[in-house]
């Protein structure tokens, strides 16, 4: 884990990253480490407070001893723009007398004035989207795509159906025939019957077609 240094603290990891999604929390944890053998004062400040939730925000570190500082996002109802952050935070530390107590820290301590040195880590906040969030571009081309498809499919299958019923009303017509022809002689039964069977290939060969073109779908 990386993470960034100066001379008094070092903070891990040297970016604030966040699983972002709607209407839920995420946090991240940072780990400061105080690299002197003195007490040092941190307070932690961002650009957007009303966002974050940020414990402890202000604490003494003892000399060469660690603490954790839990940076929690509140909720959100909506993606940011572009769905990248613009939040920052600062992290800044300086050195105290021994035993200092974080109740005992004056407002002021933190502000560059006099010869009080006051170390600054700025800090960038980056989202990390689940992938269904960074593909619903491209999820929604895919559910097009088979919207067009299944509507491909539906075609066929009426023409399918059309087809079917003409070959079974052909079939129908050539039963009649052959009770006609039981029945008595009939002339031109030849001619008709030779007409209803050829237009009864025709349509077998276009439905097997349709079939296949359904299968391969």
């Amino acid at each position: 884990m990386t993470g960034v240094a100066n001379q008094l603290i070092s903070v891990q990891p040297e970016d604030l990253k966040f699983q972002f999604e709607l209407e839920k929390q995420s946090y991240c944890d940072l780990k400061v480490t105080n690299r002197t053998e003195h007490h040092v004062a941190f307070k932690v400040k961002t650009t957007s407070p009303k966002k974050y939730f940020v414990r402890p925000n202000t604490g003494v570190v003892l000399p060469w001893d660690s603490c954790i500082i839990r940076v929690t996002l509140q909720a959100q109802r909506e993606y940011p723009p572009d769905k990248q952050s613009k939040d920052k935070f600062l992290l800044q530390s300086t050195t105290v007398d021994p035993h200092t107590d974080v109740s005992e820290l004056s407002p002021d301590i933190f502000s560059k004035v006099g010869e009080r040195t006051i170390e600054e880590c700025k800090l960038k906040v980056i989202y990390v989207f689940p992938h269904s969030a960074s593909g619903n571009i491209q999820d929604g081309s895919e559910q097009n795509f088979d919207a067009n498809q299944n509507q491909t499919l539906q075609s066929l299958k009426e023409e399918r159906d059309v087809s079917v019923r003409q070959t079974q009303q052909l079939q129908h017509d050539l039963e009649v025939l052959k009770r006609r022809r039981n029945r008595k002689g009939d002339p031109g039964f030849s001619f008709r019957f030779a007409l209803i069977v050829g237009l009864i290939g025709i349509m077998a060969g276009f439905l097997l077609n349709l079939l296949s073109s359904s299968s391969a779908e």
